[in-house]
């Protein structure tokens, strides 16, 4: 896959993204800000989304929004103002890209404990549907847009408890979405899987694992960029 540098590839663009304010995420914030994207900075630790937020202003790119919101707590009509106040202020959205996951517990099954499990699927999984769902109308209105969703390796993996459950939903979710979205031809499903990145969440998986070999989240964020610059929007990974 060929990565678009830096420009206005996405000029006029407005893009949403979860977990904006650390990893992935955040990276892939000010990739799509570098390439002329307005975007929304959706996470609930507001001092570090402000940090993305300048970063993005001082290099001279569209200033961005932040959406102060914790996944955990969110329920259906959070998403649906999220989905209005987008309308009111931005009259379009042409994009969403979900990096928002925890962790939860790596144990047995057996060991599981139960509120860290729903939580955990919630947060990785509820969220991201009930999301999707509020900002569908949004993204049909657009001559093309996309619905990108963050998996991982790991999402059928022993002792990997609700994250790997909820990462192998998402991938079913997103072929199930890409199947009912495809006669309509406007909005695009894709699904990826960035490997191992020296990211917090690789830090709490893996403590004892120096991460210095690894990529950096930056390094990732071409990955998405791609996706959303592609201009056959019907292909998918």
């Amino acid at each position: 896959m060929q990565h678009p540098a830096e420009g206005g590839l996405l000029n006029d663009r407005i893009i949403l993204i979860t977990g904006a304010a650390r990893g992935i995420g955040a990276s892939v914030a000010r990739s799509c800000a570098a390439n002329g994207a307005t975007v929304i900075l959706l996470d609930k630790q507001i001092k570090l989304l402000e940090t993305v937020y300048d970063q993005i202003e001082q290099a001279g790119n569209p200033t961005p929004a932040i959406y102060p919101l914790d996944l955990k707590g969110a329920s259906e009509p959070d998403y649906q103002q999220l989905a209005t106040t987008i309308t009111d202020n931005f009259g379009r959205l042409d994009a969403v890209v979900h990096c928002a996951a925890t962790l939860g517990q790596l144990a047995p099954v057996e060991h599981q404990d139960t509120k860290t499990w729903l939580e955990t699927l919630h947060i990785n999984l509820t969220a991201a549907v009930l999301l999707s769902k509020a900002c569908l109308p949004l993204l049909k209105q657009q001559q093309s847009s996309q619905l990108i969703f963050t998996t991982d390796t790991h999402s059928h993996t022993a002792y990997w408890g609700a994250y790997g459950i909820s990462k192998a939903a998402i991938e079913a979710f997103a072929a199930q979405l890409r199947d009912e979205l495809e006669a309509q031809g406007r909005v695009a499903v894709h699904c990826v899987n960035p490997g191992t990145v020296k990211t917090e969440l690789f830090a709490r998986a893996f403590p004892a694992t120096d991460p210095s070999a690894l990529p950096e989240a930056d390094d990732i964020a071409p990955q998405y960029l791609a996706l959303l610059c592609e201009s056959d929007h019907r292909q998918t990974t």
